[in-house]
């Protein structure tokens, strides 16, 4: 089963940016109350779906805004890119890709989640419409 990490030097800021984002839930893993370890749930993301996440404390100083990309960057799929990027700038998220079309997969943007990570989002051609 596919995992993947979010870092972040402020766990609570995180949470709320990403259920926000994308309507994520957040449980506290037990076991993990030292890195303030948190499981992710969504409509595509939980351990009885395809894809488990999980949202836990930096363990060091995060990349300065604006700095080259350190880690996987993550994309996933929204029903309005331009509606969820205006979202993610009004609520502590930095352009790090303005939404753009890339004829034959869909328009995407990426920003930054305040945390020192990256976040794509992706609304996919649908059939020829595009």
């Amino acid at each position: 089963m596919p995992h993947f990490e979010i870092h972040a030097s402020d766990v609570n800021a995180a949470k709320a940016f990403y259920a926000g984002l994308f309507s994520w839930a957040f449980s506290p893993m037990p076991g993990g109350e030292e890195v303030d370890y948190h499981l992710i749930d969504g409509t595509d993301i939980g351990m009885q779906l395809g894809v488990t996440g999980g949202l836990m404390k930096r363990m060091g100083p995060a990349p300065e805004p604006g700095s080259p990309v350190r880690g996987g960057t993550m994309t996933f799929e929204v029903s309005d890119c331009d509606e969820r990027y205006a979202w993610a700038l009004a609520n502590g998220g930095a352009e790090a890709l303005p939404p753009t079309v890339f004829p034959g997969i869909g328009r995407c943007a990426y920003v930054e989640d305040g945390q020192g990570n990256i976040v794509g989002m992706i609304t996919p051609v649908a059939g020829d419409a595009e």
